[in-house]
């Protein structure tokens, strides 16, 4: 049943805002602006809107609720207020139109000067002085001179003040002015701005330029003007360019893909993308140089040094507790991927003295922590013939060394700065702390433990008690003697008190516990009840449990957590920045 000629039917709560509607008495719309947009009011003849609410509107006064199902005319009221927002409505209507007749224009205005810029062609001048291939971060005066003041022309070799460099790399970022472009240039080892003029700016390229576009440019090194700011002060003035490989754009672009605001699933799943950021790779860099300052002081900066192993991380025996182990299956026979080198790292000692590896460990945790990982580099050295104290101010010299040495260099000292203003060195020597006291500290301060309930001896301090305790005394800490009972089976007993282990955790403020280190057993009896203890085969360890049989010597090692160092000291919230590609619980791709 089509709508009466002049009258147009709204239904509050049974009609409909779409097509399917035609405003008749059998097929209502549901509002009374939707009606006036359909049928626009006119200053004669205009149509007459009637309205109900067929299900929740007013009764007779006996009671019958057929009396909702008459239409009446719209109140005064209603089409008043509705004259308003069908105004309103009109507005954004032209405007809408009007942007989109603006858009037309601009969109025809660009293709027009894309056509006329595919006619503009560059080519290098055999004439000017052969151009040096630098890097980003060159800055040997020698090889670079910078050109200071001005002159008339952009690029002017006349009086050779200027180096003419050919540099390649990825546009980091770029702005366009009129007839000047500002590009950011990226090459892994610096950022250098150059800048586009004259017909440069004007080829296709130059007008259809993205991040991350890879490219050649060629020109004049020159000292940035003053008051102007640019990475290390100077720019290149380019003569010519060519692009190497463009960066996909619009939808595709690397900022839509990898926003400042995107998800951490999104940014785990592009981290190819997020590694390109001054941040990530900022970080990655500072990992770096830790590696290479761990190497320099285990090999050249302590007394005694330690020598550099490769263990094994294909094995067949456990370190850390069966719960945490990555099985396989090594030609038919059961395996795991190690959860530490520790113990083969003991059996180095006797003909190699102390040792030390940088390797992978695997732990099966299912732990979405911001400080556990199910892969990470582990840092771990074995020392042979000390004592506990000895291993404490061991590991004390070694990380005070490694970030002396990092800071040492000025690049290095200028990330972690970026990355974490408030970096302080810790002071030496790191405060002691026996578990005991961690415990009564935390029930003085009222930290719960995980039940919600005050700490007891014997408990195993969780991750959130153990950094809140760390962060409100804001030092490292050594925290020793952890009890018998919750540490790992080859730990050495204290021996002023066999409940206890000659244990430690140091721990940082911001990520908690970084290392975890203790004498090991040396007495092949004590070694033995330990297996039994934990219910543990000692024949898959016969090579482990040798040690203790053929010329046995106290000695003691530990592990450190790079990423949990780097994520110290750099100021990041999850270790999970501070690794290439993470893994973790739910995540091993890309």
């Amino acid at each position: 049943m089509a709508s009466t000629p002049g009258k147009i039917y709204v239904d509050e709560d049974a009609g409909k805002d779409d097509s399917s509607a035609n405003g008749s008495e059998t097929s209502p719309y549901k509002t009374l602006l939707f009606a006036h947009i359909q049928h626009p009011p006119q200053q004669t003849d205009g149509p007459e809107y009637y309205t109900r609410k067929s299900e929740t509107g007013p009764v007779s006064e006996d009671g019958d609720p057929e009396a909702r199902k008459e239409y009446k005319p719209a109140t005064k009221s209603a089409l008043k207020k509705v004259t308003n927002l069908y105004e309103q409505h009109k507005k954004k209507l032209a405007k809408t139109d009007e942007l989109a007749i603006r858009e037309k224009v601009e969109q025809e205005k660009r293709q027009k000067a894309l056509q006329e810029a595919q006619r503009v062609k560059i080519a290098e001048d055999p004439k000017l002085p052969k151009a040096l291939k630098i890097r980003l971060d060159e800055k040997d005066p020698a090889l670079v001179r910078l050109r200071k003041g001005t002159s008339e022309k952009d690029i002017d070799y006349s009086e050779g003040r200027g180096s003419r460099v050919r540099v390649t790399g990825r546009v980091h970022r770029f702005r366009s002015q009129k007839d000047v472009i500002f590009i950011t240039l990226q090459d892994g080892y610096g950022f250098l701005q150059c800048v586009l003029t004259g017909e440069l700016t004007k080829t296709y390229d130059a007008l259809t330029l993205t991040q991350e576009t890879s490219m050649e440019i060629w020109g004049e090194m020159w000292e940035v003007p003053p008051k102007q700011h640019a990475p290390d002060d100077r720019e290149l003035h380019a003569d010519y360019y060519e692009i190497i490989g463009k960066s996909v754009g619009d939808k595709d672009a690397i900022t839509t893909r990898v926003s400042a605001d995107a998800d951490p699933q999104t940014l785990f799943d592009n981290r190819h993308l997020v590694l390109r950021g001054e941040k990530s790779s900022a970080v990655m860099k500072v990992r770096a140089a830790l590696l290479r300052a761990f190497r320099q002081t285990y090999e050249s900066e302590i007394t005694p040094s330690c020598l550099e192993v490769t263990p094994p991380c294909m094995v067949q025996t456990q370190v850390e507790g069966g719960a945490t182990l990555f099985e396989f299956s090594y030609y038919g026979e059961k395996a795991f991927l190690t959860q530490s080198s520790q113990l083969y790292l003991e059996t180095c000692l006797p003909s190699l003295g102390n040792v030390f590896c940088v390797a992978p460990s695997f732990r099966a945790e299912k732990s979405q922590t911001r400080r556990h990982l199910s892969e990470y580099t582990h840092i771990e050295a074995e020392l042979d013939f000390i004592s506990f104290d000895d291993l404490l101010v061991h590991l004390e010299l070694v990380m005070s060394k490694v970030i002396e040495i990092a800071l040492a260099d000025p690049k290095i000292k200028k990330f972690v700065h970026e990355l974490n203003p408030d970096f302080k060195v810790p002071e030496r020597p790191f405060m002691r702390m026996k578990y005991a006291d961690a415990i009564d500290w935390l029930r003085e301060h009222d930290i719960k433990n995980e039940d919600g309930n005050p700490h007891e001896l014997g408990d195993d301090i969780a991750e959130a008690a153990e950094r809140k305790m760390t962060d409100i005394i804001n030092r490292p800490i050594f925290l020793t003697h952890f009890p018998v009972a919750i540490k790992a089976f080859y730990m050495k007993k204290a021996p002023e008190d066999l409940r206890v282990t000659e244990s430690v955790d140091c721990l940082m403020p911001g990520v908690g516990e970084i290392v975890g280190g203790s004498m090991r057993m040396e007495d092949y009896d004590e070694l033995m009840a330990a297996y039994a203890r934990e219910g543990i085969d000692p024949k898959p360890y016969y090579w482990y449990t040798d040690q203790r049989r053929y010329g046995t010597s106290p000695h003691g090692g530990y592990g450190l957590g790079l990423e949990r160092f780097l994520a110290w000291m750099c100021g990041r919230y999850t270790v999970k920045e501070c690794c290439l590609y993470p893994r973790f619980t739910s995540r091993c791709t890309p």
